[in-house]
């Protein structure tokens, strides 16, 4: 798949790529950076889900709004980012926050960006090198253009969610869905014409992404021909949608960042668990 690289592949040419660790845990925010410190790819640097994926949180937008455009940019120019470089993701395996940056990387048209294949653990299961040694990175002064057309506001969604050529996609799980469970949000239930596709199965139980005929099989009732808009409880998981179906071709697909924790922070706007 175009947008993955397999850890052989990155072993092979370690140097040559500018490796972000993006490992987090939404339960306990502090534990991605405390596994960095003490295990991590040679070469790679940290990038903090909360910290420098996110902004900051406010009455509307979500629990992880995008990142100040100015602020983002300059923690790539901190690191190096040209438009030559090559950029590898990874976070622990499932490779959810990794496609959070993913997709930050598109949005500011970055050109070549990978998602490692399996993330740390499938690294550290093959025995390849890690250390706790941070390099430090030559800073860069590229520009960067955002692309606006991948992404969507509260005000887009509400007045375009039930049009015939738009499908609005949840990429929680079903369990949540349905407001069976919510472990992180104050109100259970989706936003209302949302169809559930949960990021998860685009994964192989070890954390591998899945081939193409089975993604096509995940995605085969999402037409190329209509606009697809991505969301999910805070705009992280979405992404991992975001990153399968731009392999398969389909052209229109938008996040909207705040998904269900914006959605619900309007006391009037109604939701579904069904």
């Amino acid at each position: 798949m175009t947008f993955l690289i397999e850890p052989e592949t990155l072993l092979k040419s370690i140097d040559e790529y500018t490796i972000i660790d993006t490992r987090f845990e939404l339960l306990d925010p502090s534990k991605g950076r405390e596994l960095f410190q003490t295990s991590h790819i040679p070469g790679a640097v940290y990038f903090d889900l909360n910290k420098d994926l996110s902004g900051v949180q406010k009455k509307h937008g979500g629990n992880h709004p995008l990142p100040d455009e100015v602020v983002f940019i300059e923690k790539l120019r901190q690191i190096g980012v040209a438009n030559d470089t090559k950029v590898v993701i990874y976070d622990q395996g499932n490779a959810m926050f990794a496609a959070r940056l993913y997709w930050l990387f598109d949005h500011y048209q970055h050109p070549t960006v990978y998602v490692l294949n399996g993330g740390f653990d499938r690294w550290e299961k093959l025995n390849y090198p890690v250390t706790n040694v941070v390099r430090r990175k030559e800073k860069s002064t590229t520009p960067f253009v955002r692309n606006n057309e991948l992404v969507v506001d509260i005000d887009y969604v509400i007045e375009h969610k039930d049009d015939f050529n738009i499908t609005l996609t949840d990429a929680r799980s079903l369990e949540r869905y349905l407001g069976l469970t919510e472990p992180l949000y104050h109100k259970k239930g989706h936003i209302p014409g949302a169809k559930c596709y949960d990021w998860q199965q685009v994964l192989n139980e070890d954390g591998t992404w899945k081939t193409k005929s089975e993604l096509e099989s995940v995605f085969k009732d999402l037409s190329k021909e209509d606009e697809i808009i991505l969301s999910c409880g805070s705009g992280v998981s979405a992404c991992m949608n975001y990153l399968a179906l731009k392999f398969l071709g389909y052209k229109n697909v938008k996040l909207y960042p705040g998904s269900f924790s914006d959605w619900i922070s309007y006391p009037e706007l109604p939701v579904e668990k069904e």
